[in-house]
């Protein structure tokens, strides 16, 4: 049964997860943590910082982490391949068909009306990563040395330019060093 919860949650994500892994959060926090409660908020908070430390996709590291840690080494290659299974018959499809009508006018429309949406849904992912998981010391009593970090590392990225994996990094030190 587990099997077949991990095969519908992770397709369900793939069929109406637009937008990248980010816009996806918010549909696989609800799926795992909230629907069917695999996990609590703060694994779920550990596991997100977790996929964006390892290599690749974040959807498909929490997909592959959350199958693992469900039903082991078959529940992560299904909850992986359910993830990617809907993109890969979707975009055989839209590819043929966008090289065909690339130049059409409804086709340009709609693609350009799909850019607010994702840009919405990955707000919406920053928003969920805003709880006190990640914010541990936030607060009047606390030394909010979390939200420090957090703050340069968006001004380091934003109007600095500085390479995302050189912030992630010395965030760690500072996390090691701090907490």
């Amino acid at each position: 049964m587990i099997y077949l919860q991990l095969f519908l949650a992770y397709l369900k994500i793939g069929i109406f997860g637009f937008g990248g892994g980010y816009a996806m959060l918010s549909m696989i926090q609800f799926e795992i943590v909230d629907h069917y409660g695999w996990m609590t908020l703060e694994e779920f908070t550990d596991m997100v910082a977790l996929s964006q430390m390892t290599p690749g996709p974040v959807s498909i590291n929490i997909a592959t982490f959350t199958g693992f840690s469900i039903a082991g080494i078959w529940g992560s290659l299904l909850a992986s391949f359910s993830l990617i299974l809907p993109s890969l018959l979707l975009l055989t499809i839209v590819l043929r068909f966008l090289f065909k009508n690339k130049d059409n006018y409804i086709v340009k429309t709609t693609l350009s009306s799909m850019k607010p949406v994702i840009a919405g849904l990955i707000f919406v992912a920053a928003l969920l990563m805003m709880n006190a998981q990640n914010f541990v010391d936030f607060g009047l009593h606390g030394n909010n040395i979390s939200v420090i970090i957090c703050a340069l590392s968006f001004a380091g990225v934003f109007w600095a330019k500085i390479n995302p994996i050189l912030l992630i990094i010395a965030s760690g030190l500072v996390g090691y060093f701090v907490f």
